[in-house]
């Protein structure tokens, strides 16, 4: 019996916490960009922003129970945190502390971070219809970079949450507490 690698099934299951796998409208589907948020590396230059990062993993041992798999790989599990899971983890949360679902915070995120315009059908390279367009890839590895290092605006503008009055340089501040004072200015 043929094993089916782990990322061949958990992709899709973390495509299915924040779109439709059923879908298959190009122009409003988003594996290629989901699949390059989760190749993509979340790692935290900030204090205490691991613990997003930990929440992020998490998602891995509720895929394993859904699935009902055993006997995992212990490095598939000890792997760093995607930037995909990330999103999920603080989508859920942002769901917990504020109103509304995951799925929908999710795309508030991305809508926030400008990568919501990066359907299937835009990413893929004209001349290649099965490969993503490398300049675009590039410009998605740019926003995610800018999360990453922090380079985004004081008050957050460029970044996951950005604020109208930001009382502090979001640069500075924990992820936690960001999402936070998103969801106070929000009400």
């Amino acid at each position: 019996m043929t094993r089916i690698p782990l990322d061949e099934l958990y992709f899709p299951w973390l495509y299915s916490q924040v779109g439709s796998v059923e879908l298959a409208n190009p122009s409003r589907t988003y594996w290629n960009l989901l699949r390059i948020l989760y190749t993509k590396e979340f790692f935290w230059i900030i204090p205490n922003d691991d613990n997003r990062a930990e929440d992020g993993k998490e998602l891995r041992f509720e895929f394993i129970g859904e699935m009902r798999l055993d006997d995992v790989d212990q490095d598939w599990l000890e792997m760093s945190c995607s930037f995909l899971e990330l999103l999920i983890g603080l989508s859920r949360r942002l769901a917990f502390e504020g109103e509304g679902e995951a799925c929908d915070w999710f795309w508030e995120l991305m809508e926030n971070l400008g990568l919501e315009v990066y359907t299937d059908d835009t990413l893929m390279a004209a001349e290649e219809m099965d490969l993503v367009d490398e300049e675009l890839a590039e410009e998605i590895d740019e926003v995610l970079n800018t999360v990453i290092f922090r380079t985004y605006e004081r008050d957050g503008s460029g970044g996951l949450f950005p604020l109208k009055k930001a009382a502090e340089d979001q640069r500075e501040v924990e992820l936690w507490y960001q999402l936070s004072a998103y969801l106070l200015e929000k009400d």
